[in-house]
Order: structure tokens, then sequence, then C-alpha cells
């Protein structure tokens, strides 16, 4: 698999690039809809596809970007995570020592329907049993979280989580999202381990909310008082970043694709810039770089194996450099520099109707 980090990556350094913990789901995805499902009636989809989901979104997006992943999570006995690990594990190539299997919990499960470039969720699912000594979001993850060149967090409002500041201290580069705060009270002083992290990406509804502004990039340079660089992703539209420590922004506009599923997009756009940002690239790079992975992503099945690896983006590059260099002014010439290792590799395994069939008898 291409390495982008081996150029950088120190010989002394930690086995794990990125480290990250969280909850597994088994994702089933209908796609196809023509409009939102109506009470009474029953609605038929022209696609369907299974894979694991949840934190798995971001553990596959970084591990088919050629990222050393590890992944401390709970897996249930069932059929459902048995699925989840072995994708995970042996198809993805996810370090997965740091999890572990709890006898007698199902698996959590959602069932997204995707239409008109949107999607509806319904999930379903229970905590794992807790430990005394829990400090992570994920209540079974190690208590001092392994040597890791970065970690990716999704910050919970008023949910401590120690294990970050442990990370941040040993070295390790925070890279965090946050999800809608059902507080309602938009708190920035309730994500505790904001000062912990190099860089924090809400979406532009979650930006403005937490920093009372009205506009995505008015969010951006807000935030930037409460942590050293802020990227604000705005759908269709793009992205916004800007680096408080030195005051450069970047802006990158949305890839026009025929979207297909937006599960998980969120999830690639983070592992991008992460990758870029291990990797050492300018910062309109890797904002370019995400963008272009969540693009990619939409136009796939399922959040975790819709992500692109090296090849599906060399690929891309190839079909539109010509376009592209002149369109966007070269946005996209520093994958010329970065593709000449990336040699072809066999297609990406990709979300299926069932989990599994069974071998043909005999």
């Amino acid at each position: 698999m291409f390495d982008p980090l081996a150029p950088v990556r120190p010989a002394d350094g930690p086995d794990c690039d990125v480290y990250l913990t969280g909850t597994v789901f088994l994702d089933i995805i209908f796609t196809g809809l023509d409009s939102a499902p109506v009470r009474g009636t029953e609605s038929w989809a022209r696609g369907m596809g299974s894979s694991p989901g949840g934190i798995a979104n971001m553990a596959t997006a970084l591990a088919r970007l050629g990222l050393h992943t590890s992944l401390a999570a709970a897996f249930g006995d069932d059929m459902y995570g048995d699925y989840c690990r072995e994708v995970l594990e042996h198809g993805e190539g996810i370090d997965l020592s740091l999890s572990h299997t709890v006898p007698g919990w199902h698996s959590p499960v959602t069932v997204s329907m995707a239409y008109e470039g949107e999607r509806t969720m319904i999930s379903h699912g229970h905590e794992a049993p807790p430990k005394s000594a829990a400090t992570a979001y994920d209540p079974d993850a190690p208590e001092c979280p392994p040597p890791a060149g970065a970690c990716v967090a999704s910050l919970v409002p008023g949910r401590p989580q120690e294990w970050i500041a442990t990370a941040a201290r040993r070295g390790s580069r925070i890279f965090a999202d946050v999800g809608w705060d059902e507080t309602g009270r938009w708190d920035l002083a309730a994500l505790a381990e904001l000062p912990d992290c190099e860089a924090f990406l809400p979406n532009a509804a979650e930006a403005m909310r937490y920093t009372g502004t009205d506009c995505p990039r008015a969010a951006a340079h807000a935030l930037t008082s409460s942590v050293p660089l802020a990227v604000v992703t705005m759908g269709a539209e793009g992205a916004y970043a800007v680096d408080g420590r030195t005051g450069e922004t970047a802006s990158v506009p949305g890839i026009v694709v025929d979207a297909l599923d937006t599960t998980g997009a969120g999830d690639v756009f983070v592992a991008g810039f992460v990758t870029g940002s291990l990797a050492g690239w300018p910062l309109a790079e890797r904002l370019a770089f995400a963008g272009l992975t969540a693009a990619l992503s939409v136009q796939e099945f399922g959040g975790s194996l819709s992500a692109p690896g090296w090849p599906e983006i060399a690929a891309w590059w190839r079909t539109h450099r010509e376009e592209e260099s002149q369109g966007c002014g070269g946005r996209y010439a520093f994958l010329d520099r970065i593709l000449t290792a990336c040699a072809p590799s066999a297609p990406p395994r990709r979300a299926v109707p069932t989990l599994g069939f069974r071998p043909p008898a005999g």
C-alpha cells in the first residue's frame, strides 16, 4: 500500500500513526429512494448495502490512505460483530489489538436511507458494559492510549474524556470533531478537551451555534480563540480553515459529483485532513485533499467501505488533471508530487447487500 508518511515518519517514532476509539455500528444502507418514506406506505429502494459504521468510518478512511491505524472499540459477540471485526481487521488492516468482544452484548445497528442528496438514519443499540477505570468515550478503551502520531476524537459536551489529555501530554496531535449538542446549550466551555486539540473540525451549523455567528467563515475565525486550527465544513459549498497561530486561511469549493450516499463523508474529510497534516502539507493542500476524498466517497455505498484509497485518488487525477489545472488555478497540482510512488492495487472492498455469502457446496 502507498505510504504517504514514508518521507517524514521517523525511524524511532511510534508504530501507530493514528489512534481512535468509539462505537462500531453495523450500517445497513438503502439508496435509490425517490423520496422520504411516507407513513403508512411501503417504499422500495433500488440499492442496498451493509458495512461497518460509526467509528469504523473514520478508521477505515485513515487505513485506506495508508496510515497505520489503531482502533479501540467494543464488538458484540453476534454475527454483526464478527462481520465488522473481520472487515476491519483482515479486510482493511486496522489494528484491533486494543479492541475486545463483549459476551452477550449485541452490536449497535444503524439503518440509513439516502434520498435527494441527504440521508435519514434510525439507530438502535446499548452502551457496552462499563469498566470502573474507564476514561475514554468507549468505556472499554484502554485508560492510557498507545503512543501515536495523532489521535482523532469526537468531543461530547459535558462528557470528559481524560484519555485525550493523556495522549496530548505524550506528544500525540489531537484532531477533533463534534456531534449535535443534544443539550441545546452550545457552550464551547463544555468541550473540556478543546484546549488539548491541535485542530477542531465541526460542520458549519455546529460552528455557528458554538460561536454565535451567522457565517461559517466568521465562525472559523472565532474558534481560533479556543483551538489553534479551526476547519469548518460547508457540505457542497466546500470548507474553510483558519490557523490562529499564523493567521493563514484557506478555502476550497465543493467538487460536483453524483452523490449516491453521503454517509460518512465528514469522517472521510477528517481522515484526509489528518493525512495531509501528518505528511506536513501546506494548509491549502490539506483542505483540498480532504474535500477531494470526501467527494469521492459519496459516489459509493456505505460510510466505511465508500472511503477512497490512493489508486482511486490517482485515477481521479489522471481523468481531471487538465480541466482542474485550468479551472482551479492548480489547486490539485500537488497530487503530481505525491502520487509518483502510487501503484495500482486490487479494487477496494465495497458494501454488499448481505453480510456474506456461503461458499459453494463441494
